[in-house]
């Protein structure tokens, strides 16, 4: 890569870089809130339409769709090289509570280096730094060494609803060879990171009805089945509490974990007492044979995240209840379907439910994981880009949560995505005081530049047979989440294609 003149120009622009990206900060595009800022979505996503002409993008045109329009623009001058579809969102979470703000959320402040404001690393920051990193190198070479594609789109905070119908509608122009996307964390602040591996997700709701009403458990306990205590035994029966181990049948059946994986775990500056400690508890626990960081990135769960049902006030009130609740998640292996883990879960169920009750099951969410292999010429183009705008090696890292749009660019354009991470875990992401280091914005921007140098000199054509076999294997469908039905009589449905990123 000519870096001296991309490089020298990225460092000479810092000042103007980061003016541009406070009046991008300043619109308060909170998607959530239409009714109150539908015309600064709009703005918002002019803003970009304009700085991608600034910096020498082509066909750029908002799209409209059945909500917030996304922004589209390409430069496609490279014949024989490869394309890079470049995603990112320009909407961002409502800012409240307003009063927990030290400045307010969107004039954007620096403050010890970092710019606190809403949006700042979600993600107009590291979104920004993929428009700044294209027009430097068109205004020191003249010409990409890529065809790049960019795709930006509004409701990302809301769930992408237009999201794939878009993508689907326009596969010709979206076609490329790799996604590129910063949207995620790097492992913390001294180790820039890859994230290769995102998990899947399976969410149920399940309900147990027991009598028609509250009973006097005097009078009527020991009579009938407790529908708290076929809860318990329902979701007692899930996992195995020595090994940690799920018990339902199937379940690992199409886990797939590689040796170098796991040694790019290892390699991770991870130390278990901190991280218990920082999190409160005695110890860490897990599947026994799988170390703390391989259970939370790569290995499947099966988590309780709530339950209810029965007395809940202060004091006694001897009650045997009518019903009770829980809601269960399974996060996935990127080599696991959601459809069948959603069978074999509602067939455990099933299996466990005592006749005594009624019970129901109700598919919430869902949606399959991702996985780049590390040893992807588009990985391998990223480490160096890192290495080069960062000044050391990337680490690469799995995601325990799911980002859904990297799934539904695996699935609908069979290609994978290089989550070039900019971000850090404790910037405030969807909290007050959101922030985004200074520093890492004018790295991100250099290492974006030199990503398109890098991917520049691989060869692509061996992601090919990938690529097929992800176009083939069909993704469930969106709003799959159907009305409850009983367990012993229920059939699989299909989860819902979608959710939040990571650190959903």
């Amino acid at each position: 890569m000519p870096e001296d003149p991309v490089m020298a120009y990225a460092k000479a622009h810092e000042e103007r870089h980061l003016a541009e990206l406070f009046d991008l900060l300043r619109i308060p595009s909170v998607s959530a809130q239409p009714a109150k800022h539908g015309k600064d979505i709009e703005r918002a996503a002019e803003f970009l339409a304009d700085a991608m002409r600034d910096a020498g993008l082509e066909n750029v045109r908002l799209v409209p769709t059945g909500g917030n329009p996304i922004v589209y623009g390409d430069w496609l001058h490279a014949p024989g090289a490869p394309t890079i579809l470049c995603y990112g969102h320009y909407d961002v979470q409502p800012p409240e509570p307003l009063e927990l703000w030290d400045s307010p959320p969107f004039e954007p402040t620096i403050r010890d280096g970092k710019i606190y404001a809403r949006g700042a690393t979600d993600d107009k920051g590291q979104m920004f730094t993929h428009i700044k990193a294209v027009q430097g190198v068109l205004a020191t070479a003249g010409a990409l060494p890529v065809n790049v594609k960019f795709l930006i789109e509004g409701e990302e905070e809301v769930g992408s609803e237009n999201l794939e119908r878009f993508i689907r509608a326009n596969l010709d122009l979206l076609a490329c060879d790799v996604v590129a996307i910063s949207d995620s964390s790097m492992f913390d602040e001294r180790h820039p990171a890859i994230t290769y591996s995102l998990r899947g997700l399976v969410y149920y709701q399940i309900d147990v009805q027991g009598p028609k009403r509250d009973l006097h458990s005097g009078t009527f306990g020991g009579g009938i089945k407790n529908p708290i205590e076929a809860l318990v035994e329902i979701l007692d029966g899930m996992k195995d509490n020595k090994t940690g181990k799920i018990t339902i049948p199937g379940f690992y059946d199409d886990v797939d974990i590689t040796p170098a994986e796991r040694k790019a775990l290892a390699k991770l500056p991870f130390k278990e007492r901190a991280y218990a400690k920082e999190l409160g508890v005695p110890m860490v626990w897990g599947e026994k044979g799988w170390t703390t960081l391989e259970r939370v990135s790569l290995r499947p769960t099966f988590e309780i995240n709530g339950i209810w049902g029965g007395y809940q006030g202060p004091g006694a009130k001897t009650v045997l209840p009518a019903e009770a609740h829980a809601k269960v998640s399974m996060r996935l292996n990127p080599g696991q379907d959601p459809r069948k883990i959603a069978k074999l879960f509602e067939r455990a169920v099933k299996e466990r439910a005592h006749p005594g009750v009624k019970v129901t099951v109700t598919n919430l969410s869902g949606g399959w994981g991702a996985k780049a292999p590390l040893e992807h010429p588009a990985m391998r183009a990223g480490s160096r880009a890192i290495k080069q705008g960062f000044g050391k090696e990337p680490l690469f890292t799995a995601e325990g949560g799911s980002i859904p749009v990297v799934a539904m660019f695996q699935q609908v354009l069979g290609v994978p995505s290089v989550l070039l991470a900019y971000g850090l875990h404790d910037e405030n992401l969807h909290a007050p005081n959101e922030h985004f280091d200074i520093g890492n914005f004018h790295k991100g921007i250099r290492t974006n530049a030199a990503f398109l140098y890098a991917l520049a000199e691989e060869d692509l054509t061996q992601a090919k047979g990938a690529k097929g076999k992800a176009r083939a294997r069909k993704a469930p469908a969106k709003n799959a989440t159907k009305r409850a039905a009983p367990a012993r009589e229920a059939k699989a449905k299909a989860p819902a294609a979608r959710g939040k990123k990571a650190r959903r």
